[in-house]
């Protein structure tokens, strides 16, 4: 069946060809899934956004912490995805962004809340839907055992990357790396601070988004550190990237938020190179300590890895992502969903083979009684 999926990732930021944001890289990796597929992708973004299927302009906007300024954001996501659900038939929209309660679909048409954050950082109203045909996708197992009680999941989808063509293949350089959204949450302070106590030079590659907090963070506590070790390049994108990931002799992720998973770990394994990372949320299930990185608790810690990790061998590391975290396999598992998301209202009547519903802490079986299930996967009921 030929499908028409309509996507929103999130509306504040250009969808790129190779985004700093995960949840950015997973809705960049379907739409180009969809297309190459055979299917119709249509993607609600802001202006200057690349996309392999049809892009939906959204106008930027500047981003800043002004509730006036998100409203209208939101009130524009709504807008267009109502024009494009009355122009055409849409199969499944798939929406991506933590905000997404501002701007759901009117009821009718199967949606699926992809939910990249922690749980916590999500409304409620994202976390417990009372609008119909509506269904919460995680990202890791992790993410699905630490929801809380009540919260109704679809089975954990667990994100991809693609193979890194430079994995074994580059020289090793005496570099640490750390790259994503530059934020008080993921710790570059601290990759720093390790970096100096292993007398490691240290890259730091990423983004700077325009909120407040993460300007003051930037130029506060990292900025004044910066030197001819500590270097900040920007953002990595493309070949550059899978270079400097295959050449660096590890990746620092010191976050202190609690990770649903992590695409920067999984694309440093998939370049052959170990992460050294502090156990924060999904982290311990992607990291085997010993194996692939290790896991730490402080930058004194990280330092004495970073000293260590050459006793990591990097075909390991690349084994690894090949076999646990491949980008087709996660491509395949959401273009399956969207196939038996579209069979629900082709026909609520007949049962349908899709992945089993999660509820936290509550028996399965019950569960799917309670919320109407058709097969396996709940049709929600609720108004």
């Amino acid at each position: 069946m030929s499908l028409r999926v309509l996507s929103v990732p999130f509306p504040f930021v250009p969808l790129r060809a190779d985004p700093v944001g995960g949840a950015e890289q997973v809705a960049g990796a379907l739409d180009r899934a969809l297309v190459a597929a055979g299917h119709q992708s249509i993607v609600i973004a802001c202006e200057g956004s690349q996309v392999a299927g049809t892009l939906v302009r959204l106008p930027r906007v500047r981003q800043d912490d002004n509730t006036h300024a998100r409203n209208q954001v939101h009130r524009n996501v709504h807008t267009a995805i109502v024009r494009v659900l009355g122009e055409q038939r849409i199969d499944a929209v798939h929406l991506h962004g933590v905000d997404c309660d501002g701007y759901l679909p009117p009821p009718g048409v199967p949606t699926l809340i992809t939910l990249h954050l922690p749980l916590a950082w999500h409304a409620d109203a994202v976390l417990h839907p009372r609008r119909p045909l509506t269904w919460l996708q995680p990202v890791s197992r992790h993410q699905a055992r630490s929801a809380p009680e009540g919260t109704r999941l679809l089975g954990a989808i667990e994100n991809g990357v693609p193979e890194n063509p430079f994995a074994l293949a580059t020289r090793k350089r005496n570099i640490a790396l750390i790259l994503g959204r530059i934020c008080p949450e993921k710790g570059f302070h601290d990759a720093i601070e390790a970096a100096r106590l292993a007398q490691m030079p240290l890259l730091i590659a990423g983004e700077v988004f325009a909120w407040p907090a993460h300007r003051r963070y930037f130029d506060e506590r990292i900025a004044p550190r910066l030197d001819a070790r500590v270097r900040f390049v920007g953002v990595l994108r493309k070949a550059r990237k899978l270079r400097m990931l295959a050449a660096a002799r590890c990746v620092l992720i010191p976050s202190c938020a609690p990770e649903t998973s992590s695409l920067v770990a999984m694309e440093a394994l998939a370049a052959g190179t170990p992460v050294i990372a502090y156990p924060s949320g999904a982290l311990p299930d992607i990291i085997d300590h010993g194996v692939t990185g290790y896991l730490v608790r402080d930058a004194r810690a990280m330092a004495e890895a970073m000293a260590a990790c050459g006793r990591i061998d990097p075909r390991a590391c690349r084994e690894a992502a090949r076999t646990r975290f491949p980008l087709q396999r996660m491509c395949d598992a959401y273009l399956d969903l969207y196939q038996r998301l579209a069979a629900q209202v082709a026909d609520h009547a007949r049962a349908v083979a899709v992945p089993p519903i999660h509820t936290a802490h509550a028996d399965f079986a019950q569960a799917g009684r309670d919320s109407g299930q058709v097969g396996d996967l709940a049709f929600r009921t609720d108004a």
